[in-house]
């Protein structure tokens, strides 16, 4: 680890943080942009064909078969007419088990209730059937006055109307596309400016740090003390870039303190923390404010489900994203374009990622009420939308059944491989952990007790005796035996 020391302007660190989200939003809009023309496109085309079809409407009855037009016509009026006598059967049932539990209650029978009931029943349905047959007797007139199919004017006008859609058609592509040309090369010099000045401010902003070829995150020499308490004393590991690193450990190890001075909800009491962020930069974790750290590309899931439960999932993906809005909060506030841009790029990219997931069915259900199961795929889907480098994952098999956790473990690995991020996990569920993880580092009071392969970790002592414990008879056997020797 190479180390100079660089005083970085927090104005400078904040123009670039800015240069760097301008970069970001444009780059997401010139993705986009074929998407958006072509929903242009196909607005206006259906709104075309919506025209030539009111043209053609009059030819096309005249070559249809009369008879099976009026069919139709016939189905449309029954079930009018099904849903007028609806309310008068859900009447007659009322009434009728109304009346049966009365005569029930008194010990009476109910016979000729239900004989009553059958009538009016035989009452409604010749009704149905005479309005029936006089729909039938006016098809015939119709077909009559109408006389038979002649498809001569039809086909002569859909081939003229055919191609006057296809020369729409062809002059719609060429006007979208030469309007699509045009925005993705204004968007492109202004990517470059923006490019230019993030060179620019990266050059005034670096700190000389360099780490390993394949090392994202160094961690040294980590302290963390509450008062007298030693929660972290004196780790260090190093997680390596596209890897799944576990970190285990008995109950109060300092797991999650280490992932809370890693994100800076702590601020740590000694150590070095350094990452290779998303920009490729080499940053000293110790010098960013918890609200920044997203942004250099780390992002975290939590123990607990920290969920908005009053707002739909697909929101609750959508507020991850807070810190990457470009649109400041009186442009918010006023509800600007731009914001609403944002928001629509934003949303694409949580639906993406929810079907990733394979959750997009709840994207529009409240957070409160859904299933354990499901509130942690939502969580892990959130610290997907930041377009992180590495996540920490915060015990995300707490709470889930054997099946729900070989999923989990199938999950995992889909998002190391398919985002293409490194994975710094904490679990108590040792099957997961064995299944899933590359490295795995073993903790206690805060200090290490072992790193290295996951049959490594099965076989050390010092891991099994943390767990496990030791048995006394265990312990007095080897001093026994060495007495005996004596």
């Amino acid at each position: 680890m190479e180390k100079t020391s660089v005083k970085t302007s927090p104005r400078v660190q904040k123009k670039l943080i800015q240069a760097r989200q301008s970069i970001n939003w444009i780059k997401a809009e010139l993705e986009s942009l074929p998407e958006l023309y072509e929903g242009k496109k196909q607005a206006k085309l259906a709104r075309f064909k919506n025209k030539l079809n009111k043209q053609l409407s009059s030819a096309a009855f005249k070559a249809c078969d009369k008879g099976e037009y009026y069919d139709g016509v016939i189905d449309s009026k029954l079930m009018r007419y099904d849903v007028k006598k609806y309310m008068a059967h859900r009447a007659l049932n009322h009434g009728t088990a109304k009346r049966i539990f009365g005569t029930v209650k008194l010990g009476q029978s109910y016979d000729e209730i239900l004989s009553e009931q059958y009538a009016k029943y035989q009452q409604l349905n010749a009704a149905r059937a005479e309005y029936k047959g006089k729909l039938t007797e006016k098809k015939a007139a119709f077909v009559e006055k109408h006389g038979a199919a002649d498809a001569t004017e039809y086909n002569a006008l859909i081939a003229k109307k055919q191609a006057e859609y296809d020369e729409y058609e062809a002059k719609l592509t060429a006007a979208y596309g030469a309007a699509m040309s045009e925005k993705a090369e204004k968007l492109s010099q202004k990517l470059k400016g923006y490019e230019s000045l993030t060179e620019q401010l990266s050059a005034k902003t670096a700190g000389g740090l360099k780490l390993e070829e394949d090392v994202l995150l160094s961690v040294r020499d980590l302290k963390m003390y509450f008062g007298g308490l030693k929660a972290v004393d004196g780790l260090s590991f190093d997680v390596k870039k596209g890897e799944i690193f576990g970190l285990i450990g008995p109950n109060g190890a300092g797991k999650t303190t280490v992932f809370n001075c890693i994100t800076r909800f702590y601020d740590a009491t000694g150590g070095d923390m350094y990452f290779e962020n998303k920009y490729g930069e080499v940053v000293d974790m110790r010098s960013f404010k918890v609200h920044d750290v997203i942004l250099q590309g780390i992002s975290r899931t939590f123990q607990n489900v920290e969920l908005i439960k009053e707002i739909s999932v697909v929101d609750n993906l959508l507020v991850a994203c807070t810190r990457e809005y470009k649109t400041g909060i009186i442009g918010q506030a006023l509800g600007l374009p731009s914001l609403k841009k944002e928001e629509k790029l934003l949303r694409a990219k949580a639906m993406k990622i929810l079907k990733f997931m394979g959750i997009e069915s709840y994207a529009a259900w409240y957070a409160m009420g859904l299933p354990y199961g499901i509130l942690k795929k939502v969580e892990i889907a959130r610290a997907l939308m930041c377009d992180a480098k590495l996540i920490i994952m915060d015990e995300p098999a707490a709470g889930l059944n054997d099946s729900e956790t070989a999923d989990l473990t199938r999950t995992i690995r889909r998002i190391r491989d398919e985002f293409g991020v490194t994975i710094l996990l904490v679990e108590h569920d040792m099957s997961l952990v064995m299944n899933v993880c590359d490295t795995v580092c073993a903790i206690s009071f805060g200090r290490m007790l072992a790193i290295g392969t996951t049959d490594e970790i099965k076989k050390n002592k010092a891991v099994q005796e943390a767990y496990l414990g030791v048995d006394e008879d265990e312990e007095a056997q080897p001093q026994e035996e060495a007495e005996g020797n004596e």
